[in-house]
């Protein structure tokens, strides 16, 4: 049975303790952090984004943060992943780059208008280092289901982040190019545009794919 979801939008004074008295409290009502984020800092405010899973009476949870007096006001809202869903991430090459988010946002278009969620980030990156902090961070963004790496050549450090996200539940689908990366990837496409379109058909619902039966497959 799949866990309740709920999601918190809490705007309270910026001081030190304010996230402790919030999870206390949280806590104390046997809920699950699924997520939390601090956005919207600004001088003595702050807004503390929280997912939650499973809190057995969320009126009480409610009444107990809105009575602390750092807490100035409170909002329920859809989760994250139900307003903009999965993510497919795609980095490399930016003319590369550019190529694969062509297929991938025509492909996720067709699978919203059907009640899927999935969007699509991009950034242009070169430089063996760089991309393999990039690649390393996809494991830690949240929602983040799929990486294409987009490029002509990648593979040293580049290769072993791909092997470390891999292990972690990321889908890696890596252009054909040279270098390591495309034996250390689950798919090799040859065509950016398609492999853009493939990455949603990987991760939607919608999509009558199974990436299983194309492991380690090069197009």
């Amino acid at each position: 049975m799949a866990a309740k979801a709920t999601a918190l939008f809490i705007e309270t004074t910026d001081e030190p303790g304010v996230l402790f008295q919030l999870t206390k409290i949280i806590a104390s009502h046997h809920g699950n952090i699924s997520h939390v984020d601090i956005v919207g800092r600004l001088p003595e405010c702050a807004g503390v984004y929280f997912e939650l899973q499973d809190v057995a009476d969320l009126h009480s949870l409610l009444l107990e943060i809105k009575a602390l007096p750092v807490v100035r006001s409170i909002e329920q809202s859809d989760s994250l992943l139900k307003i903009y869903g999965k993510r497919i991430i795609i980095m490399g090459g930016g003319a590369q780059v550019g190529q694969v988010a062509l297929g991938a946002i025509s492909e996720a278009d067709r699978h919203n208008i059907r009640g899927e969620r999935i969007s699509v980030d991009t950034i242009p990156l070169v430089g063996e280092k760089e991309l393999a902090a990039a690649v390393r961070a996809v494991a830690r963004l949240p929602r983040a289901k799929a990486l294409v790496l987009a490029g002509a050549l990648m593979g040293g450090e580049i290769t072993q982040a791909v092997t470390a996200i891999r292990e972690k539940g990321i889908l890696v689908i890596s252009l054909n190019m040279a270098g390591s990366v495309p034996g250390a990837a689950d798919l090799v496409v040859s065509d950016p545009v398609q492999a853009g379109v493939m990455a949603v058909m990987a991760v939607a619902d919608t999509a009558k794919f199974d990436i299983r039966q194309q492991r380690q497959r090069r197009y």
